[in-house]
């Protein structure tokens, strides 16, 4: 659906191109890691997705969860140094950003 498309490639290579981001030793303050950016972040888009199509059935629905996975599993793997951190105030807005470019692939994949 999502995952093995040019799209999808492109934001993973647009990732990799803004890793400089994260490289720096800054550490933030806050509680939140960076995991639970991105996991919570996924999570919140997976149920906008379902909320604003309704019509999808159970199978399309579990393939987008499974797809969603592997989005977090990707993500994991390229920050995988700084995984465990608390972002930084620019780390977070350029996550949340990358985050709604998925769900904007997912969106237009269903639609």
């Amino acid at each position: 659906m999502v995952v093995e498309s040019e799209g999808y490639i492109s934001l993973i290579e647009y990732l990799v191109e803004s890793l400089g981001l994260f490289e720096s030793q800054q550490q933030s303050n806050g509680e939140e890691t960076i995991e639970d950016l991105v996991s919570g972040r996924v999570a919140s888009n997976l149920m906008a997705i379902c909320e604003q199509n309704p019509q999808l059935d159970a199978k399309v629905r579990f393939a987008i969860m499974q797809e969603a996975d592997a989005v977090v599993a990707d993500l994991e793997e390229v920050l995988s140094a700084v995984w465990l951190r608390a972002p930084t105030p620019e780390q977070k807005a350029f996550l949340i950003e990358f985050i709604d470019l998925f769900k904007n692939l997912f969106d237009s994949a269903i639609g």
